[in-house]
């Protein structure tokens, strides 16, 4: 199963670092929980899409999921891993879609609070059970409804963020930043950004030990300590 496939990817190289993306609550198992747990390699971080907090829209949409499931799985992956990270897709103004539903995915929202969303309004896709309902949100109510969720997860994500000042992170280095050549951007176990100063000893592909000094929703900021070279044995976040 996916379980042990991952587990046999994690072993050919435990000095790559392992991610998957787009999981399906249905596919994430105990099983699957306790192998991500024990490769130091594979990411501490799940991508877990909730689309909606309404167990009617959930239905609706044909997800085969209510929420009471997904927030079990949640809590199970925390209890498995503290620290975990966990980002999500949610779509805004599904058709049918009431204040009570967008409530019930705010409310979703806040008890997890996801690291990060992928988040959207509605629009009409062929092939799919929602193609042939009547699209009866208006664009006004998804585009207001859509803002709030966003404005929640950026409050959710900078506080997230903020309460890593101060920690060491380990960064697999990605190359320069978008904005400087004299920055290097990477990205932590938990798939968030860190730009910090470039180092004439780091190479793109370098696992660096970088100390967090300030954050906004999106990005960490740290400084170079030093080149991490055997993940194994420096595989964990530190505190300061």
């Amino acid at each position: 199963d996916f379980a042990d496939l991952l587990s046999a990817v994690a072993a050919v190289d435990k000095n790559i670092r392992i991610r998957f993306t787009t999981s399906h609550p249905h596919d994430i198992s105990d099983k699957l929980l306790y192998t991500i747990a024990e490769h130091k390699n594979i990411c501490k971080y799940i991508h877990l899409p909730v689309q909606s907090g309404s167990d009617r829209i959930l239905e609706l949409m044909n997800r085969s999921y209510k929420i009471k499931h997904y927030l079990s799985i949640i809590e199970k992956a925390r209890t498995i891993m503290p620290g975990v990270s966990f980002s999500t897709d949610i779509i805004s103004g599904f058709p049918s879609e009431t204040y009570e539903d967008h409530i019930a995915t705010l409310n979703v929202m806040q008890e997890v609070r996801y690291d990060g969303a992928f988040m959207f309004k509605y629009s009409p896709r062929e092939g799919t059970k929602a193609f042939k309902m009547k699209d009866d949100v208006s664009d006004e109510v998804k585009s207001k409804r859509l803002q709030e969720i966003i404005d929640l997860q950026q409050k959710i994500s900078h506080e997230i963020n903020q309460s890593l000042i101060g920690t060491e992170q380990i960064v697999l280095v990605e190359g320069f930043s978008k904005k400087s050549n004299d920055f290097f951007s990477g990205r932590t176990d938990g798939n968030k950004v860190v730009i910090f100063p470039v180092h004439s000893s780091v190479n793109n592909g370098d696992y660096v030990l970088t100390k967090i000094h300030r954050a906004t929703s999106a990005t960490l900021f740290g400084d170079f300590k030093r080149i991490i070279s055997n993940l194994g044995d420096d595989y964990s976040v530190l505190a300061s």
